[in-house]
């Protein structure tokens, strides 16, 4: 049996290699990692404000900001002042950066399918089982 830090590396190794190539599946191929998590978390979460985004991402305020100006350019997001707070200015997705998100994750989610359709069943029921427990840990 191996040991709890052989486990962790192999762990490790294999979801790195899997979120790589998860990433190269891109509807754009200019738009960053890390400007493809904004668009995700505006998509998923509303509009919000630069404050909270680079929170939620683990940023400072001025690299949002920059990430933000690349994003409002290619007309993925819009900022636009709070109408009941002038100070702040609320950041949104638009319907292009909406739709770069959805073909992003369909494309994502066409190559697993096809990278699982070579297993057995009893393989993808085992990695969904992972799959569960890697959130779990994660989430915990």
């Amino acid at each position: 049996m191996p040991d709890l830090h052989e486990a962790a590396s192999e762990i490790r190794h294999a979801t790195f290699r899997l979120a790589r190539r998860l990433r190269q599946q891109r509807a754009v191929a200019t738009v960053t990692d890390g400007q493809f998590a904004v668009m995700g978390a505006l998509r998923w979460h509303g509009p919000s404000t630069l404050t909270a985004l680079a929170e939620r991402e683990g940023v400072t305020a001025p690299s949002m900001n920059r990430t933000v100006d690349c994003l409002e350019e290619e007309g993925y997001i819009t900022r636009e002042r709070d109408e009941q707070d002038r100070r702040k200015v609320i950041i949104s997705i638009t319907e292009a950066g909406a739709a770069v998100v959805d073909e992003t994750i369909v494309r994502r989610d066409e190559w697993l399918a096809r990278a699982l359709s070579g297993l057995d069943g009893g393989d993808r029921d085992t990695l969904r089982h992972a799959a569960r427990i890697i959130l779990e840990v994660v989430d915990g």
